[in-house]
Order: structure tokens, then C-alpha cells, then sequence
């Protein structure tokens, strides 16, 4: 039976991941110069506000924390979906999300709310990253290190993104996004963390988790399971590419979205977060600094490089004020 990991690495994932959104809440849709003109001299690393807002990226990995606390485990889709259906459309109607929310967790949300199936209410062929901004809580779940147990990891990632978005690269990326917070809460070193997240990748490559996902795959042009899925793992595994030619010759002084992508779609989204933390794993405040400073999707690019930094150095590594 799964556990929750030290409290201390879940508490510093939880708490960079707001930190970071709330950092990257007023550089969203900016470009760096602009950026640096507001916020002289190299951009912003102090909260404003009190309290400091987070955005709809922290409103919504809630939603997924509480559907899982929710109901006992075993984890199974019959039990999870009526629980992540209830936390979900909770968020979409409270007065609260105000915050610039996405248009295909939007939709989606209005089709679960008037009680579709969730195949139907699902944007099919939505990959933008608001499905792997949320995964978090997946990736805090303790499975240990057999095959049965990141099965289930796999599984639960993947599924919470297909409530919402259903195309095979959202579904992997949120995958490999759980995939990284667990390895990083498990003690792994950050220079060999995009190694691990390939073999990873190519390991699932072709499995379709079907007692989960169900029909999902079946649309125009797709002949079989594996190949819808084939296809989500494969646009990750060249953002891996991407990721992993930045770091050779890395550039703390230029907008990571240049080397990786803007982060509006799942790949980018993934291989940006990843690029801002690794670029200073063991300073977390620069690492979300990272992700502030882009001309992407900055809010939801500092908000998963403070998950993955929080995760690596646990929640003492966050300065006290």
C-alpha cells in the first residue's frame, strides 16, 4: 500500500510549486525585456501581495491532492473519477478561479459538471500543459521502486490528465512529470535525472493503460492502443532531446522557452520546468527566478521547477521569509 514520502520533501514540493506560480503570476504572457523593465534589475524574486495569489496551476493541483485523500486506496478509475469529477468542478465554479484558468480545462470541466462521461467531456485533441501542471500530487505518493508500483503511478498521472485533456502527448507528460517529482523525492541526483526520464519514457513507450483510460484512444486515423499512445511518448522523448542539448552547454543568462520551448503545450511545459531546475538544482529561489524570467508560459514554468526543486532539497531549503 502506497504512504506519502517524508513530510518534509512533499511539504518543500507543495511550497515551491505556489512559490513558484505566485512568482511567475506577473511575468505570464511578458517578454523578458519587458520583464526586467518591471521588475529591474534581473527580474522578480520577492512575493508581492499579502497574502501573495497563486494561479489556477496551484487551484487545481489541490483539486487533484483532495480527490486523492479523498477515497481509500486502493486507487481504482471507479472510485478516483467520481472524486477527481467533484474537486474539479468544484474549482471551476468557485468565485476563486479568476485567475486566468485555461479554456481546455474550462470545457472540459463544463461537459463533467452536466455529468458526461468523461471520454465525452474531454478535449481530445488538447495537449496544453494545464494537465501536467497539476500532476504533483501523483508524483508524492510513495510506490517504492517495483514495476507494480510505478504501474500505478503511470496510471494515476495519466488518467487525471485525461479528465481533461486527451491527447497521448498530455497524458505522457503528465507521466513523466509525476515520474520526475517521484525520483527526485527518492533521493535522485538532478544531472542524471533526464537520463532516468528517458529510460523511463522508452520503457512506456508503447503501454496504454486501458483499464483507465478505456476507449479513449479510439479516433480517426489511430488503428490500436499503442499507437496513440507511441505517438504522446514519442514528442516527449525529442523535448527530452531538447532538454538535454541545453544542459550541454548551459545559459543561465538567456530565456530558457529559446532552447526548450514556451511551455504553452505539454512537451515544452515539460522540458522547460525541467531545464529551469536543473540549470540550479540547489538553489531553489533561482531556480523558479528561471522560470519567471521567460517569454512562456512563466507561471507554470516556475511553478513546477519550485515543485522539482522543493522536492530535491525538501521544504527547510526555502528561505525563512
Amino acid at each position: 500500500m502506497s504512504t506519502l514520502i517524508p513530510h518534509k520533501r512533499c511539504s518543500g514540493a507543495l511550497f515551491g510549486l505556489a512559490f513558484g506560480d505566485a512568482l511567475g503570476k506577473a511575468t505570464e504572457c511578458l517578454d523578458v525585456e519587458s520583464i526586467l523593465t518591471h521588475f529591474p534589475p534581473d527580474g522578480p524574486r520577492d512575493l508581492t501581495g499579502n497574502p501573495a495569489l497563486v494561479t489556477d496551476d496551484t487551484q487545481m493541483t489541490i483539486a487533484v491532492g483532495e480527490a486523492l485523500l479523498a477515497i481509500a486506496q486502493p486507487y481504482t478509475p471507479s472510485r478516483l473519477e467520481p472524486a477527481l469529477r467533484k474537486t474539479l468542478v468544484d474549482w471551476s465554479r468557485s468565485p476563486e478561479n479568476n485567475r486566468a484558468p485555461g479554456s481546455t480545462c474550462l470545457a472540459a470541466c463544463e461537459g463533467l459538471e452536466r455529468g458526461l462521461p468523461w471520454q465525452q467531456a474531454t478535449v481530445k485533441k488538447s495537449k496544453g500543459c494545464g494537465a501536467t501542471m497539476r500532476v504533483a500530487p501523483v508524483g508524492l505518493l510513495w510506490f517504492g521502486q517495483v514495476s507494480e508500483a510505478r504501474h500505478e503511478r503511470a496510471a494515476l498521472a495519466q488518467f487525471q490528465a485525461a479528465l481533461t485533456h486527451g491527447h497521448p502527448t498530455a497524458l505522457a507528460a503528465s507521466d513523466l512529470t509525476a515520474a520526475a517529482i517521484a525520483d527526485l523525492v527518492a533521493g535522485g541526483d538532478p544531472p542524471g535525472l533526464p537520463q532516468r526520464l528517458r529510460s523511463y519514457a522508452l520503457s512506456q513507450r508503447t503501454v496504454y493503460h486501458a483499464d483507465w483510460l478505456g476507449p479513449l484512444w479510439q479516433r480517426v486515423g489511430v488503428n490500436s492502443p499503442q499507437e496513440f499512445i507511441v505517438r504522446g511518448w514519442d514528442e516527449c522523448l525529442k523535448a527530452l532531446d531538447r532538454l538535454e542539448a541545453a544542459l550541454h552547454k548551459p545559459d543561465r543568462s538567456s530565456d530558457p522557452c529559446h532552447c526548450t520551448g514556451a511551455g504553452w503545450i505539454a512537451e515544452e511545459a515539460l522540458a522547460t520546468r525541467l531545464l529551469c531546475f536543473l540549470l540550479s538544482p540547489d538553489d531553489p529561489v533561482t531556480a523558479i527566478h528561471h522560470g519567471a524570467v521567460t517569454s512562456g508560459d512563466s507561471d507554470s514554468l516556475a511553478c513546477l521547477a519550485g515543485a522539482f526543486a522543493g522536492g530535491h532539497l525538501g521544504l527547510d531549503a526555502w528561505p525563512t521569509e
